[in-house]
């Protein structure tokens, strides 16, 4: 008499097609992260020698949808020192503080102004305001920058107590008294406000690339998973 076929695990085997799937699903995402970063590091590095263009340009390109992130310009801001500031929280080299952000009102384009990251105080009682500077003859220069989402973990912003833990650019220029502003903000390189004003902190200095082994590490795990699978399956098979 024949042997009765064994029949495949149908539960089982779906739990770890599933399995096998989602492992590569995140390595194939991990890959996409590393075509970003590289290009994100690869644009960071030419801004070593790269010269301020007019923003008004930038920001047309942008407007027509163009990817101006991490992109040197200048803006005559004269009175980006006498204006008032908001109080963003942020973390540079490990250190807690706020980043200072004003407006600054642009001239002829597809928006009227553009909130500035003037910089970042370490501690945790930065002052709700600035003392005045001078009036500056020449543009102010720094990088153009996405604001960033929030993340759950994000807390909430506080406007009433000038207090914010993401850029909501949005609201920032409300509260700010901004019309029609930029969809990204300039980080300031210069001019440095003098001590005991912000440090500019216009990139990031942290910047790590590990997603090469992320994907290597879910690809192998998705491997993993199904030779145990095909292992177990077959080895079933023959007893």
């Amino acid at each position: 008499m024949a042997e009765p076929r064994r029949r495949v695990p149908v539960v089982l085997t779906v739990a770890a097609a599933l399995a096998v799937g989602l492992l590569c699903g995140l390595g194939v995402w991990q890959l996409k992260r590393l075509a970003w970063k590289t290009d994100l590091l690869t644009r960071i590095d030419a801004l070593k020698t790269a010269p301020p263009a007019p923003i008004d340009g930038a920001l047309s390109r942008l407007a027509a949808g163009a990817d101006q992130g991490y992109v040197r310009v200048e803006v005559p801001c004269p009175d980006i020192e006498r204006t008032p500031v908001l109080r963003l929280y942020g973390v540079v080299n490990g250190e807690a503080g706020y980043r200072m952000i004003a407006a600054c009102a642009l001239g002829a384009g597809p928006y009227r102004t553009i909130l500035v990251d003037r910089g970042f105080i370490a501690g945790t009682e930065a002052p709700p305001a600035l003392p005045p500077g001078p009036i500056l003859a020449e543009p102010v220069v720094g990088v153009l920058r996405t604001g960033g989402d929030k993340t759950f973990v994000t807390p909430k912003n506080e406007p009433a107590q000038n207090l914010w833990y993401w850029r909501d650019l949005p609201a920032m220029a409300r509260a700010l008294g901004a019309n029609r502003p930029a969809p990204m903000f300039l980080a300031l390189e210069s001019p440095a406000p003098k001590s005991p004003g912000p440090t500019p902190a216009a990139l990031p200095t942290d910047i790590t690339n590990n997603h090469l082994g992320y994907a290597i590490t879910w690809f192998g795990l998705a491997a993993a998973l199904a030779g145990v699978y095909l292992a177990m399956l077959f080895g079933k098979r023959r007893h």
